[in-house]
C-alpha cells in the first residue's frame, strides 16, 4: 500500500500487528499460573434446554448442531495456531460442552459440575461462582502446568468476569491467587 501520510503508515502496521501480538500471548498467558481460559460452549441451536432433560441424556438436552461441531474444530485449530497443542480441558457435564470440549481436541476431557449450568436455577449463582474460585484456585496450584480451559455456559462466565459472550466465544480471565477475577481479555470465536 502506498500511504502519503507517515501516521496512516504507522496505524495501518500497528492495526495489522495487534491481532498477531494478541494472540501470541495467549499461550503464553495460559502457562503461567495466573490465567483460565473459559469458553462458552459451540453452537447449539435453540435457548435452554427441553422441559424434563436430564444431565446423563444427552437426547433430552439441546445439543451442538453442524455448524456447532465445525466451530468447535475451528475453535480447536485455532488455539493449536496461538501454541495450545494440548491442554487440561474440563467441562460442564451437559452434552454440548463435552462436545464441544472433545472437538478442540487438546487432550482428555474431565467434567465438573462446577461448570455446569444454573440457567434454571439462578439462586445458585453465588454459590456456584465461589466454587468456580476455589476449583480455579486449586487447578492452579497442582504441580501440572499444563493450560487449562473451562468449557461451560454463558450465564457461568456472565456471573464469574460480569461479561456477556456468544457461543464459542473464549474469556482468557487473570485471576489472584485465591481463584478471584481480576482482569480478562475476550477472544471471539474464529470464523471460517
Amino acid at each position: 500500500m502506498n500511504f502519503r501520510n507517515p501516521f496512516a503508515s504507522v496505524t495501518f502496521l500497528f492495526l495489522t500487528l495487534l491481532p498477531i501480538a494478541a494472540s501470541a500471548n495467549l499461550g503464553n498467558d495460559l502457562n503461567d499460573g495466573q490465567h483460565v481460559l473459559l469458553m462458552r460452549h459451540a453452537d447449539a441451536p435453540g435457548y435452554g434446554d427441553p422441559v424434563g432433560y436430564q444431565i446423563d441424556q444427552c437426547s433430552t438436552q439441546r445439543n451442538l448442531g453442524d455448524y456447532g461441531r465445525k466451530q468447535a474444530t475451528l475453535i480447536g485449530e485455532w488455539l493449536k495456531k496461538q501454541g495450545i497443542t494440548s491442554a487440561e480441558v474440563i467441562s460442564s457435564p451437559w452434552c454440548r460442552c463435552i462436545d464441544t470440549a472433545k472437538l478442540l481436541d487438546k487432550g482428555p476431557v474431565q467434567t465438573s459440575n462446577i461448570l455446569g449450568s444454573f440457567f434454571d436455577n439462578m439462586s445458585l449463582e453465588k454459590q456456584q461462582t465461589k466454587q468456580l474460585e476455589q476449583f480455579i484456585q486449586a487447578k492452579l496450584g497442582d504441580s501440572n502446568k499444563a493450560p487449562i480451559i473451562l468449557v461451560t455456559h454463558h450465564v457461568n462466565i456472565q456471573a464469574y468476569t460480569g461479561k456477556v459472550v456468544n457461543v464459542g466465544d473464549m474469556v482468557l480471565v487473570k485471576v489472584n491467587k485465591n481463584g478471584q477475577y481480576l482482569s480478562h481479555q475476550i477472544y471471539p470465536s474464529p470464523k471460517p
